[in-house]
């Protein structure tokens, strides 16, 4: 039983990695992979309920919200659901907390019947947020768009307002939200992120692109859209969608999904600096990819789980399972349990 808190060991062994202060990128290529192939230890299933790019957080209540791409995947899908839970076993549906198609630039979207996807569920300054994407509603990436609700009410269930209703903020999907030294950064897609107005009503800048220093040329490190999206001779990106941002002891650890030897699989490269430059891209996380770090009440840290990959040990399924910070403060899974 987890109780309010979930078990300690990962973040007493994550917080002996932590307080050694490594600050050195080191490239990809001096290390094998740190993380076979197969199981993720301590990995399990939150929800028997189909649901895709498991987000979670927890709110100043501390309560545990979750959120995620719903069925239909690939077809009009309505908008966001959430669930909450007092422990991260027993959750609770709220249901639609948001429907889109009011806002101007959704018109396109609604008519063609597109899904909503990879929503994420935020709490900062003082209330909840919503980011979510649209796909092309002409079948290309070139008309995805993301966008960012706000609670007005301060509660999860809202209601949410869009904060710019008038048009995209992001030009392609998979938005997520990154607050660093009192400034909040839009981030989306696979590694573009800007600085936000200081209401959060919309990007205060032009976006930047974060990419690695080192490129990765193996074909097999990457999906079949890598080349359409960057080129058919450009290695230096962390990964083709699913981008999210953390930091840990000043290190930022830039995160994105990959197809890695044919497996859906979370990639991240890390930086000193916001903004880079980032060392080479590992795989950190097997058949994770999508995924997003939240920490516990103990100060462990854990990663999501919804699996789009047949070699994982479920599809489609919301799940968590603990992480910890190898000697070079590398993501890696937690290998055993404490007696």
């Amino acid at each position: 039983m987890l109780g309010g808190k979930v078990p300690r060991r990962p973040g007493l062994v994550a917080g002996l990695v932590f307080s050694l202060g490594f600050s050195v990128v080191v490239a990809a290529a001096d290390h094998p992979e740190t993380v076979p192939p197969g199981p993720l230890p301590g990995l399990r299933r939150l929800l028997d309920v189909p649901l895709r790019d498991t987000s979670i957080c927890r709110g100043p209540d501390g309560i545990w919200y979750l959120t995620g791409t719903v069925e239909p995947f690939w077809d009009f899908n309505e908008g966001i659901k959430l669930w909450k839970s007092p422990d991260l076993e027993t959750w609770e549906p709220l249901g639609f907390v948001w429907k889109y198609g009011a806002s101007p630039w959704h018109q396109p979207y609604l008519a063609k019947r597109k899904p909503l996807w990879a929503p994420e569920v935020h709490y900062l300054r003082g209330t909840f947020w919503l980011t979510y994407s649209l796909p092309g509603w002409d079948g290309t990436g070139k008309t995805s768009g993301c966008g960012l609700l706000r609670s007005t009410s301060g509660r999860p269930e809202g209601p949410y307002v869009d904060v710019q209703p008038g048009a995209r903020i992001g030009d392609e999907i998979d938005a997520s939200l990154f607050e660093d030294g009192g400034e909040v950064y839009f981030l989306w897609h696979c590694g573009k992120i800007a600085r936000m107005k200081s209401d959060l009503s919309g990007l205060a800048e032009p976006y930047r692109w974060l990419r690695t220093t080192t490129p990765d040329p193996n074909p097999r490190h990457h999906s079949g859209l890598c080349a359409g999206i960057f080129g058919p001779d450009s290695f230096d990106h962390v990964g083709y969608e699913g981008m999210f941002l953390f930091k840990v002891n000043g290190r930022y650890h830039l995160v994105c999904a990959e197809n890695f030897e044919g497996r859906y699989s979370c990639t991240i490269a890390t930086s000193t600096n916001l903004f880079g430059p980032y060392g080479a891209r590992y795989e950190a996380l097997p058949h994770a990819g999508h995924n997003m770090f939240f920490q516990d009440g103990d100060g462990g840290w854990w990663s999501t789980y919804f699996g789009s990959d047949n070699g994982g040990p479920w599809r489609e399924r919301p799940g968590i399972f603990p992480v910890m910070f190898d000697a070079e403060g590398r993501v890696t899974v937690v290998r055993s349990a404490e007696p």
